[in-house]
């Protein structure tokens, strides 16, 4: 078969599913040679059940190759090898303990009331204007918001917080890297240098956020790091950030696509817990994740080396129709959708819990309160790149005089 994959298509980052489909169909264990210079190929597995026993087995590390050339001993090298994403046992298990504590189901839940005070926040704004660009209005700020107060970031450096992380999303898509590193490596060191401000300051003066709990888990002989860290706070600042704006996103728009669905879970909001892990299943945030075969293996007839990557696609393995019947179709009443948007295993994403409840909150307050919603253009522009699928933006009209009501109501 002819190649169907080219991750720097704009094409295929706009609709990777087709080409997802001929893998499983033709070649489900495939090898993809890069159009990257100077960069092997890659193993892509594209079926469920293949990608759940990859993320579960041991003998995969998550340490993959590494794409991204920073500049040696720098920042930007120190937060990509200290990251907890590519971190094995024992030392993930360590680490991943201590950040643990700030997403638990309760402390989440915690969160709730600050969540809908932003979102109604973000949108009356829009309202007052009378339209809404989904995506700098509210998909973005909110999780930026929430990541801040979490690790008790003050107001004043949202912005350049925002700035930071988009810069460092290189860190988690290698393939938007190659028109350099300059601005991340930048963000980088801006970065470093804040948070080391930080980390003294909760030293001299401890409060109730995250990262007083890690600096004096650090300084209570748990061996964390300053490395280490860096590298979990800016986990959590790109990570948190990227997932939940494009869940917001990805999902507003396949809604918009499927005026039934949405109105379902408008007018039955007790189906939003279910209808968000449909969307993350329809259209996830995260479409891949990568391991490397530690001893030579053997899938589906094909041997690969130790050493050699393998891309996981996440994406793919929520449209397998041997897991999900009629893969396709939205359904935001499907029961028990057991997708992998953040994937599974001992690298299952923490703030999961997080990006589920802004998810939940930003999309039914919209259906709530925006009476009318369109779409302005029914393609939006996909921003570039094969690990993280979201919307550069997506401009939405409503009826502004029935949304006045709705929020005087």
């Amino acid at each position: 078969m002819d190649e169907p994959l080219n991750p720097l298509s704009p094409e295929f980052q706009a609709d990777p599913y087709p080409a997802y489909h001929a893998l499983r169909a033709f070649d489900p264990v495939h090898y993809l040679e890069l159009p990257f210079p100077d960069f092997p190929g890659v193993w892509v597995l594209s079926r469920y059940a293949d990608v759940v026993a990859v993320l579960r087995d041991e003998r995969f590390s998550a340490r993959k190759t590494e794409m991204l050339h920073p500049e040696p001993g720098g920042p930007l090298e120190q937060i990509i090898r200290r990251g907890l994403l590519v971190i094995d046992p024992p030392d993930h298990a360590r680490i991943r303990t201590l950040v643990t504590k700030a997403f638990t189901p309760r402390v989440i839940e915690q969160l709730r009331p600050r969540i809908r005070a932003i979102v109604d926040q973000r949108l009356d704004g829009a309202v007052a204007a009378g339209a809404l660009e989904l995506i700098d209005d509210l998909a973005a700020p909110l999780p930026i918001i929430v990541i801040a107060e979490l690790l008790g970031i003050p107001d004043a450096d949202l912005k350049a917080f925002k700035r930071w992380s988009d810069d460092l999303a290189v860190i988690a898509d290698g393939t938007i890297a190659f028109a350099g590193l300059a601005e991340a490596e930048r963000s980088a060191k801006e970065l470093q240098a804040y948070l080391e401000g930080i980390f003294a300051e909760r030293r001299a003066d401890p409060r109730e956020d995250l990262i007083t709990g890690l600096v004096g888990a650090s300084e209570a002989g748990d061996t964390l790091s300053r490395e280490e860290l860096l590298g979990i706070c800016t986990l959590i600042l790109v990570a948190g950030h990227e997932t939940t704006t494009n869940l917001i996103g990805n999902g507003m728009l396949a809604l918009l696509r499927h005026p039934a669905e949405l109105a379902r879970l408008r007018d039955n909001p007790s189906l939003l817990r279910g209808g968000i892990e449909e969307l993350l299943r329809y259209d996830s945030p995260v479409q891949l994740t990568s391991r490397i075969p530690t001893v030579d293996v053997e899938i589906d007839g094909r041997q690969i080396r130790a050493g050699q990557e393998m891309d996981v696609l996440l994406g793919a393995a929520n449209r397998d129709p041997a897991q999900f019947p009629d893969p396709d179709r939205l359904d935001v009443t499907r029961a028990d959708v057991r997708n992998l948007s953040f994937g599974c295993g001992i690298h299952f994403c923490l703030g999961a819990s997080l990006a589920r409840l802004e998810g939940q909150i930003a999309i039914g307050t919209i259906l709530r309160r925006l009476p009318g919603l369109r779409l302005v253009d029914e393609k939006p522009e996909w921003r570039p790149g094969f690990v993280l699928h979201g919307l550069r933006a997506l401009p939405l009209e409503f009826d502004r005089d029935a949304a006045r009501r709705t929020r005087a109501a």
